[in-house]
């Protein structure tokens, strides 16, 4: 028995010093990609054998040797990986190389297999097609005239051509061009306006004041401006310019020079006022919007009307506004959501039930919020049956998921990332669960989130709304005098559990504390052996971050909505979003003006109530959670270095 357990143990041992030596060997291969080491690159790629991650190392190499115009051995890997986010991606960049040569047909071979292409792969089998005299081309890739304003490579000779074939007008490049100020594209605009004919474009350096020095442009204006288009719309661009500064000072310089101008110019000017006063949260929006009559909005500019309606409560605005969107955008839940409220603001009770009905049971802020408006409560669907051991043993044998699980033990974090996902894509419900419990086992809770959050029917919420670390965060939870359920919301949004978490701007830890802000809440709570080092510690991180959660409720009014709002974007922020009258709190989020932190403060809002069901026992409510946000005065914040 005794010499049994050492040859287990012995087995053991060796099965260990084995997957290091291989984990050695792939690191290898992979610095050497990074250094172009080639001859080093190549004796890894041949001594790495059935590691996990053999085909990394083999992508390596080829990828190398395409970079040297060597595209060899890349059909035998495809056909050796079909199927695979290796094979997926080097197909990709094959292509591309492919285009570059225009070998056309070889592309139309390699696009019949791709599975989920780049629009830029899209765009080089457009090419290929049109190569060959489909005409269909033209009137596919019209739309991206409109919707790409930043082209890849592979895209921008499909733009030249609806130039070339007659498709595009001057009033169609002043448009694209519109869309590219708006979004503060102004080289890519100045590109755009090379399609009008010589004798319609503006100069260029008339173009760089309006876009670079707007303000002085305007002042300087030469007393024939407005007697060339080019000239009304660069006037219109440099008070976008302007409105991106200051809305007010903008409409002023438009009333003065309207006159001069065509409906449709001086339309688009009063459009992009309105646009920076809706997310200034201005009372004038609303007037501003109604000068710019019916100029065609960015779908960034019909949501920002209908947020300006929101928070003046023009129930009719509001509802005219999301009936005007494009039919894609109107069907997204928030705009369905407040589509359905309007109709119940008018009394239309029925009609508004059934955009409601459309969003019930969706494990969304929008979702709940319909629940609750059709009188459901909340409930935690019923916990699916547990992954049975055949079926967890199917998942730790599924390749990709172990090559996922070797990149995560490399830390290899963002590769295994995607590694996972693409493992995931045709999972049904069953094979999901397993997936997610293999994750969970293995400690990767961002994981094991993720895959049961992509469950149709069965569900295991307590997977979705992982609560690790429990006997860290609900303690000091309690000592802080604050809703555990919220706290783990926050943290599920802020790094989904994973305590090596950074983020680009220097975040860190569970709850992604800033290292200006951790050292200030060190300093408040009396902590004497705080260094910036400590951050990552899970203890010293959960104090300092539930520390900080008090800290900012009791400085705004012990408001969850926004103390969330503050964690994310500033305490100063969240302040200044408040209204001149009481608003409710979903209309409060949904204004934020950030896109980031708009989306962070819904979800940290509905996971608190999701995680509130599970630690209690019973349905809670979101806009009880949500309750009203109030006007917010002049005065300090009660801590008034508050970062």
């Amino acid at each position: 028995m005794k010499l049994s357990f050492t040859l287990i143990a012995l087995t053991l041992s060796c099965a260990a010093l084995a997957q290091d030596a291989g984990d050695l060997t792939f690191l290898a291969a992979r610095e050497a990609f990074r250094t172009g080491d080639f001859r080093r690159l190549e004796q890894s790629a041949a001594d790495i054998g059935n590691h996990p991650l053999a085909s990394y190392a083999e992508n390596y190499r080829l990828r190398n040797l395409l970079a040297r115009d060597d595209s060899n051995g890349i059909p035998a890997f495809l056909a050796k990986n079909e199927g695979s986010y290796l094979a997926e991606k080097l197909r990709a960049d094959w292509i591309r190389w492919l285009g570059k040569r225009s070998t056309w047909n070889a592309i139309d071979n390699e696009y019949a297999r791709v599975l989920a292409p780049e629009p830029e792969i899209t765009c080089y089998a457009q090419q290929a097609r049109w190569a060959r005299g489909d005409r269909r081309v033209i009137e596919e890739t019209q739309s991206l005239w409109l919707e790409m304003l930043e082209p890849p490579e592979g895209c921008r000779p499909l733009i030249d051509l609806q130039v070339t074939t007659g498709r595009v007008d001057a009033d169609a490049v002043w448009a694209r061009a519109h869309l590219q100020i708006e979004a503060n594209r102004s080289n890519a605009a100045r590109t755009t306006l090379n399609y009008l004919p010589d004798a319609q474009m503006p100069d260029s350096r008339s173009f760089e004041q309006a876009t670079k020095n707007a303000a002085s442009y305007l002042a300087k204006q030469p007393a024939h401006w407005a007697s060339t288009r080019s000239g009304r719309e660069l006037t219109a661009i440099a008070i976008q310019k302007v409105a991106s500064n200051d809305p007010t000072v903008a409409a002023s310089m438009l009333l003065s020079r309207q006159t001069q101008m065509q409906a449709s110019e001086k339309q688009w000017a009063w459009s992009q006022i309105a646009l920076q006063a809706a997310r200034r949260h201005l009372p004038e929006a609303l007037d501003w919007y109604a000068r710019a009559e019916k100029t065609p909005l960015s779908d960034e500019n019909h949501q920002w009307k209908v947020r300006a309606a929101l928070r003046a409560q023009a129930w009719g605005t509001v509802k005219e506004a999301i009936q005007a969107m494009p039919t894609a955008l109107a069907q997204r839940p928030e705009w369905v959501y407040w589509l359905g409220r309007a109709y119940k603001a008018g009394g239309r009770t029925t009609d508004a039930d059934a955009l409601f009905g459309q969003l019930a049971g969706q494990a969304n802020f929008y979702g709940n919020l319909a629940d609750e408006e059709l009188g459901k409560a909340l409930v935690v669907p019923a916990k699916a049956t547990p992954a049975t051991a055949d079926e967890l043993r199917q998942a730790a044998d599924n390749p990709a998921l172990q090559r996922a699980l070797a990149l995560f033990r490399l830390e290899m974090r963002t590769e295994a990332v995607r590694e996972w996902n693409w493992a995931l894509r045709g999972m049904d419900d069953r094979a999901l669960l397993a997936a997610a419990e293999v994750a969970k086992r293995n400690r990767i809770w961002d994981r094991a989130i993720n895959t049961a959050d992509r469950t149709r029917n069965e569900h295991d919420y307590s997977l979705r709304f992982l609560a690790p670390y429990g006997e860290q965060i609900r303690p000091a939870a309690r000592q802080q005098a604050i809703d555990d359920a919220w706290v783990y919301g926050l943290m599920r949004q802020e790094s989904r559990f994973i305590t090596s978490a950074k983020s680009t701007v220097g975040a860190s830890g569970l709850m992604q504390l800033m290292p200006a802000t951790a050292k200030w809440v060190a300093k408040k709570i009396g902590m004497q052996d705080f260094h910036p080092g400590r951050v990552n510690e899970t203890e010293v991180n959960v104090l300092l971050g539930t520390s900080y959660m008090r800290l900012v409720m009791e400085n705004l009014d012990n408001h969850p909505v926004l103390a969330s709002a503050a964690y994310n974007a500033g305490p100063g922020r969240a302040k200044r979003w408040r209204g001149e009258r009481p608003m409710e709190g979903a209309i409060y989020a949904e204004t934020i003006p950030f896109s980031e932190t708009r989306d962070y403060v819904k979800k940290v809002m509905s996971n608190a109530v999701y995680y509130s069901a599970q630690f209690n026992g019973r349905p809670d409510s979101l806009k009880n959670r949500l309750g009203v946000v109030t006007p917010g005065g002049n005065e300090n914040f009660k801590d008034r270095d508050l970062p």
